[in-house]
């Protein structure tokens, strides 16, 4: 199978069947976003957010869990997204990706391929459903935009990332500087 047609509408049925070739394949109502496989850079930040987010959420009695990409997120037969990190309430998780539906932190770390998927077509996306938390993760500009679902405008984070399963819970805090502070730019 050659290069997939970006132009036509896809189902998720259609994109699950593509060969496994190093790209990553999304759907956003039916647009087909393909990505190639990420700069180091990106899975350094993925790797340290990871282990921030399951630090955190080891000390919040089972309230959420986190897990990095690749993994199919459907809400629909013509969407399927694969955050980077995600974090679901425990009683969503299961042995198949069809029960993930309830995002409560999303993070995509951009990489000069997927800006504009990112920032734009997979941020409104995520609002559409209801993902209580999205992160768009900016490693050269050393920055995180915060998302909320009836957001116009990001929060544009430089210093330190706050961040809380629900109100009644501890906040995690990420100074961004030792996230950042020692990887090339």
């Amino acid at each position: 199978m050659g290069m997939p047609d970006t132009a036509r509408r896809y189902t998720v049925a259609e994109v699950l069947e593509f060969p496994s070739d190093g790209n990553r394949y999304e759907l956003v109502d039916g647009e087909l976003l393909v990505t190639p496989a990420p700069r180091p850079l990106h899975q350094r930040v993925v790797t340290r957010f990871a282990a921030f987010l399951e630090a955190y959420l080891n000390t919040q009695d089972d309230l959420g869990v986190v897990f990095v990409s690749p993994a199919d997120i459907s809400w629909g037969r013509d969407k399927l997204v694969q955050p980077d990190l995600f974090v679901v309430p425990v009683s969503e998780v299961s042995a198949s990706w069809k029960t993930y539906k309830t995002l409560l932190l999303a993070v995509e770390v951009v990489s000069p391929s997927s800006t504009r998927y990112d920032r734009v077509t997979k941020r409104r996306l995520y609002q559409r459903h209801g993902v209580a938390t999205y992160w768009v993760v900016d490693p050269d500009a050393r920055l995180v935009e915060v998302w909320h679902p009836d957001d116009e405008r990001p929060e544009i984070v430089t210093e330190t990332l706050r961040w809380r399963v629900t109100e009644d819970t501890l906040q995690l805090e990420i100074p961004l500087a030792s996230l950042f502070g020692d990887l090339p730019k």
